[in-house]
């Protein structure tokens, strides 16, 4: 009997393993799951209501070092369906004006629940409290040594396995960053970790501003240079800037990125010549003549008051201001530039930037040079939006890997004995 084994008990590798024993009911299929119970992380995703998708995946609601390499396996990832997947183990969804799909319930724990229902009829043996410590190659196939859950070593063979272990952010969920160093020891080129879809922090936050909500276009800089921009709702915090479109900037806020800046447009829908007109054209119009007055239906009187103040504007009567000082606000508005910022750290983070080079996997997620090892989810250089869009890659690259395994191990191909043709490969170990 083939057996193919699961190192991961998340979303990318419940899917694998559901997938390994639809494709071959005779295959024994294990799950090893380090926490003491499977899919943790994924309860908590779309604030418990799990957000499993979204109908409008394009390659550029991704992030990666290498842009042909993730357009190719995202094409394998759509192609698996894993929405329709959902659907055909019976999870009702609806999906929202924005194209996030969620379930119609929208309890995350009915998705997870309806898995392990799937797994546990097609006989998916799920195994908690388990560490990996070691992979090797042995008889055409793997031997992985780890703990189990009574702290003693145990080892399993397997015909195929796949390795589902995460990235390092979201670390109370039982994420380590484990995953990547585990590529790394097999072999694998990694690009640098960093925090993605987080908040930021300002060097000087006015933590005056603290629970205000204003729409916006945000623009994420390095010195200056533009990196990516995105509208939405920005969020001030007691320590900076949240918001999903400032979370989205955080994809392209990779370690090379040394001078980070945000400007923010609070009027997006108005040319600054525009905007500066109908700031002086309100003047009369005031029921008094501060700054407060001022900002009367047009903004938050403390967002409106800060923004008075980034600007460089005097504490005077508005009615005195000159069409300079009228263009320079407006210029402000427009231009709201943050400086000095960093990324919130990986407890806050929801998703982790680089990991395995996706350079490393044919299109069928296995790792080149080594038959019937696969690596999928968040393990790899893989960082897509809010929205969906990473769960919609976590289940999809599951599906495909588990599906091929399935195959690899039922057709019973042997592992090269010598170094694999391809590159020279280390030994897979930790």
């Amino acid at each position: 009997m083939a057996h193919i084994l699961i190192l991961g008990g998340g979303a990318a590798g419940l899917a694998a393993a559901l997938a390994a024993a639809q494709t071959d009911p005779t295959a024994r299929v294990t799950v090893l799951e380090r926490s003491p119970r499977p899919g943790k992380k994924l309860l908590a995703t779309g604030n418990g209501r799990c957000n499993l998708d979204n109908e409008g995946i394009t390659p550029e609601s991704y992030s990666s070092a290498d842009r042909a390499a993730l357009d190719a396996l995202l094409r394998t990832v759509n192609a698996a369906d894993p929405l329709g997947w959902f659907r055909a183990l019976g999870l009702y969804t609806r999906t929202d004006e924005t194209g996030r799909v969620y379930p119609y319930s929208n309890q995350a724990a009915d998705v997870l629940a309806l898995l392990e229902h799937h797994l546990a009829r097609c006989g998916v043996e799920v195994r908690t409290g388990c560490t990996v410590q070691t992979l090797s190659q042995s008889r055409g196939g793997y031997v992985v040594l780890f703990s189990n859950a009574d702290g003693a070593d145990e080892s399993l063979r397997a015909d195929a396995v796949v390795c589902a272990m995460g990235g390092s952010a979201g670390p109370q969920f039982g994420t380590d960053g484990f995953g990547p160093r585990f590529a790394a020891q097999c072999g694998g080129a990694l690009a640098p970790l960093y925090p993605c879809l987080t908040a930021l922090q300002c060097a000087k936050p006015d933590k005056r501003l603290a629970g205000i909500r204003a729409k916006a276009h945000a623009a994420l800089y390095n010195s200056s240079t533009l990196l990516a921009d995105y509208r939405g709702e920005v969020q001030f915090t007691d320590y900076g800037l949240s918001g999903i479109c400032i979370m989205d900037l955080t994809r392209h806020l990779t370690p090379a990125v040394k001078s980070p800046a945000v400007e923010l447009d609070l009027f997006p829908d108005i040319a600054e010549d525009a905007l500066s007109a109908l700031f002086a054209a309100r003047v009369p119009l005031l029921p008094g003549d501060t700054a407060a007055d001022f900002w009367l239906g047009l903004l938050n009187a403390k967002l409106g008051r800060a923004l008075w103040q980034a600007a460089g504007l005097p504490d005077a009567d508005v009615h005195r201001l000159s069409a300079a000082q009228w263009q320079k606000l407006a210029h402000t508005a427009k231009h709201w530039r943050f400086d000095g910022l960093t990324p919130c750290g990986w407890k806050q983070a929801q998703v982790t930037g680089g990991g395995l080079a996706l350079t490393e996997l044919e299109p069928d997620f296995q790792f080149k040079g080594c038959p019937g090892l696969y690596f999928v989810g968040e393990t790899l250089d893989c960082a897509g939006s809010c929205g969906g869009f990473n769960l919609h890659w976590a289940f999809g690259s599951g599906l495909v890997a588990g599906r091929s395994a399935a195959g690899h191990a039922a057709a019973g191909r042997a592992l090269p004995k010598a170094s694999a043709p391809a590159k020279s490969r280390k030994k897979p170990h930790r």
